[in-house]
This record gives structure tokens, C-alpha cells and sequence, in this order.
């Protein structure tokens, strides 16, 4: 994706270095859990994900459209430059997908879910850590640490680069919502089972989790 080649640098320099604790690690470790062979993470940016599942015994390996945030992955897990809707993966081949915050960049997430059922093994795990559509969103005002504030618009289901900080992402790439409904709905539509679900952040939850199997 060209839009986040031209932020790559400033994504790995400033942006990651500006969050003391990644908001969604601590779901990624609850949820994937322990295991072994190769987990995928699809949109894997700029890798930062790959020590957090080596320690849980899995093989990171990446794929993500961007070669400018793969530049920067490239020293902490194997890549591939590939489109989440065409991934170059077999059938039934592998343990384990993720997608870590990722699912707001991509306008059709619900065929990489499609995709991501097409490669897991049966009985596989996806872990999917998103910002949560509940209170995330351009509808969703958190410059006050204390009370979020949520207008109307979260049932529009809509792309936007309307945010409450000049710091972030979503002003400068945009980012498409779902509503909870839809988003969970596509889980099922693709053949994943949900089976456990996690949120995390305060005074409001940042991030939803959700573990499905294939």
C-alpha cells in the first residue's frame, strides 16, 4: 500500500516509540496461547508483533502489501510482500493466522477473513486484535484521558480520517469502521468459529480481541 510506504518511517521512529505498551499484546498472548509450526500474520507491518508470538512457541512469519513497513520487518521475522486477499499460502497449511490491528486498513477485511479460513488447518486458530468498534472510530473523541466521548456515527459503518489527534494514524491514511454486528457476523460468513473474545484499555476498552477456529 503506498499510503503507508510514505509513513513507514515515521510508524516505526516515532509512532511505536510514542506507546510505552502496545495495546494489543497482552490479547495476542491470552488468546493465541502456546503452541508450534508457523503462525501468519497477515498485514504484518512492521513486525513488531514477532517477539511477543516467538514466545509463545510459534514461527512468525508476515505478509503485508506495504515494502516500505516491510523494510523495517525484515530483521525480525521471514516476509513476503503479498495482498491479504490473494495470500500465497496453501490449503489447510497452517496452525495459526493473526491480525493485529490491521483491520480498519483494510477496506475488504472480510475477504482476508475468507482467506484466512481458506489457509488455517482444521481446528486452527485465528486471533484477530482490532481497535474496538465500539468506542474507536472517528465517531469517538479520547483526548480526554479520563471520559471518552461517543457521538453519533457509530452505526454509519464508514471509511474516515476525522480523529480526535494529529498523532495517530486514522488523519492520515483514514480508516473504514464496522459496527460490531458486521464485524462478528463476517467471522461466521467466512467459516471461523469464534470461541473467546478479550478487551483491554481504559476508561474505555481500546482494543477487541476475538480467538476463532477453523
Amino acid at each position: 500500500m503506498a499510503a503507508y510506504d510514505e509513513i513507514a518511517d515515521w510508524y516505526e521512529e516515532e509512532f511505536l516509540r510514542a506507546q510505552p505498551v502496545n495495546p494489543g499484546t497482552g490479547a495476542l498472548r491470552e488468546l493465541l496461547g502456546r503452541g508450534s509450526g508457523v503462525c501468519l500474520e497477515v498485514g504484518c507491518g512492521t513486525g513488531v508483533h514477532a517477539e511477543a508470538v516467538r514466545e509463545l512457541g510459534w514461527t512468525p512469519v508476515g505478509v503485508d502489501l506495504s515494502s516500505g513497513m516491510l523494510r523495517h520487518a525484515r530483521g525480525r521475522l521471514p516476509i513476503a510482500r503479498a495482498d491479504a486477499e490473494r495470500l500465497p499460502v496453501r490449503d489447510n497449511s497452517v496452525g495459526a493466522v493473526i491480525a493485529m490491528l490491521v483491520h480498519t486498513d483494510m477496506p475488504a477485511y472480510f475477504s482476508v477473513l475468507r482467506e484466512v479460513a481458506r489457509v488455517l488447518r482444521p481446528g486452527g486458530v485465528f486471533v484477530h486484535v482490532g481497535v474496538h468498534p465500539c468506542f474507536c472510530g472517528g465517531f469517538a473523541d479520547r483526548s480526554d484521558p479520563a471520559a471518552v466521548v461517543v457521538r453519533a456515527g457509530y452505526l454509519d459503518g464508514h471509511w474516515t480520517k476525522e480523529s480526535w489527534t494529529d498523532q495517530g494514524i486514522r488523519d492520515k491514511l483514514g480508516a473504514t469502521h464496522w459496527p460490531l454486528p458486521q464485524l462478528l457476523n463476517a467471522f461466521l460468513d467466512a467459516g471461523l468459529a469464534p470461541d473467546r473474545f478479550a478487551e483491554s484499555g481504559t476508561p474505555l476498552p481500546i482494543v477487541l480481541a476475538v480467538r476463532a477456529r477453523a
